[in-house]
């Protein structure tokens, strides 16, 4: 048993160390208007080149085996705006028009995917189809829990990740529908285990239990600043403020950030609207920005400074997909029925990574004060 113990541990430290990082962190608001609001960031080992890709109603698609035979074979019910990777018609972060939404998160090491059968390969899909196949054909949350027990998540390579030939890519899955209501999907032991996701935030690997518990370890963790305490004949008063939070761990690993995700998340000051709730969440998630070089990532093609890709926000009651980018921190939107409408009816795209932000010149705005600074005459 201690044995057997020892190779699993092994191995999935083995994966964890050859597997490009995918440092995701995902974070949900609710606006006092009802706007569920779903935000995350997107870090990868090498760039994933996204672009915005526009998938109409009415698209026809087959799940990718590893075999390249047919897997699940389906047509798009409903209209789908998000971001997909390496040039693929696949969804990694997005939502459809009837205001479900889901984000892809790396999951290296615990992925544990489905073997195709005869049995099971008219309804197989490989990871990088999941977004897709759910957006396309789904409205809420609970359909998507009843949708899963007959899909099988097979290990198909996506071509490009790691090498021209591809390697599949360890993912699970967060979904989250126009009520707020939220799941966490994880292929595991072959199948899809659905767990409700209450707080609506999402990191890596581990599973999104362990993360639940060790939320266990940060139950002194608050947003009111500490008062005087009494140590011995001694009184000891805060240094500063923030001392609610002091004990917050600050690292980049998984469950650090799913740590931070909570809190922040829980702790933000209550939104009137779904636009003033798309610019909250936007700030939270500059908390789990990557500064190049602060992490450096070893597994494809020597040394690379991990950073965050993209970050997007989705806003499920007004159907606008936000994102900025890592050359560019303006914040652009997608409208899903004008992008739709746009796309006549084909599959189309939009550019994410243009050219750099460009930096506006305000000096020759100055205007004279009408009156003098505080204190003067």
């Amino acid at each position: 048993m201690i044995r057997r113990a020892a190779t699993y541990i092994l191995a999935a430290s083995f994966a964890l160390a050859t597997s490009p990082v995918f440092a995701c962190t995902g974070i949900s608001l609710k606006s006092q208007d009802g706007a569920a609001i779903r935000g995350r960031t997107l870090e990868f080992g090498f760039p994933l080149k996204s672009s915005v890709i526009v998938v109409p109603a009415g698209q026809e698609f087959r799940g990718q085996l590893p075999d390249g035979g047919k897997g699940l074979t389906y047509k798009t019910r409903y209209g789908v705006v998000g971001a997909n990777a390496l040039g693929a018609v696949a969804i990694i972060d997005g939502l459809n028009d009837q205001g479900l939404s889901i984000g892809l998160f790396y999951f290296p090491g615990y992925a544990q995917y489905a073997e195709v059968t005869k049995e099971n390969a008219s309804r197989a899909l490989a990871p990088q189809d999941f977004g897709l196949w759910v957006l396309g054909s789904f409205a809420t949350v609970d359909e998507v829990k009843e949708a899963v027990k007959d899909v099988a998540v097979v290990g198909t390579p996506f071509p490009g990740l790691g090498s021209a030939k591809g390697m599949p890519a360890d993912a699970h899955f967060f979904i989250q529908d126009k009520t707020g209501k939220s799941i966490a999907i994880e292929p595991r032991d072959g199948g899809l285990k659905v767990t409700d996701a209450p707080l609506g935030v999402m990191t890596n690997a581990p599973t999104y239990d362990w993360h639940m518990t060790n939320l266990k370890n940060y139950i002194n963790l608050t947003d009111k600043d500490a008062g005087p305490t009494k140590l011995g004949a001694v009184t000891l008063n805060a240094t500063g403020s923030g001392s609610g939070m002091l004990g917050l761990p600050g690292d980049f690993t998984p469950p650090s950030r799913f740590v931070r995700a909570a809190m922040f998340s829980q702790a933000a000051t209550p939104n009137e609207s779904a636009a003033d709730a798309v610019f909250s969440a936007f700030h939270i998630l500059n908390q789990f920005d990557i500064p190049k070089g602060s992490v450096v990532n070893d597994s494809v093609g020597g040394a690379i400074p991990e950073i965050t890709e993209w970050t997007s926000v989705n806003d499920l009651q007004n159907l606008r997909w936000y994102f900025r980018t890592y050359r560019d921190q303006s914040i652009r939107m997608v409208d899903v029925k004008e992008a739709i409408e746009a796309a006549n009816g084909k599959i189309g795209f939009i550019e994410m990574e243009t050219a750099p932000q460009s930096v506006s010149n305000v000096s020759k705005d100055t205007k004279a004060m009408t009156a003098g600074p505080a204190g003067g005459d």
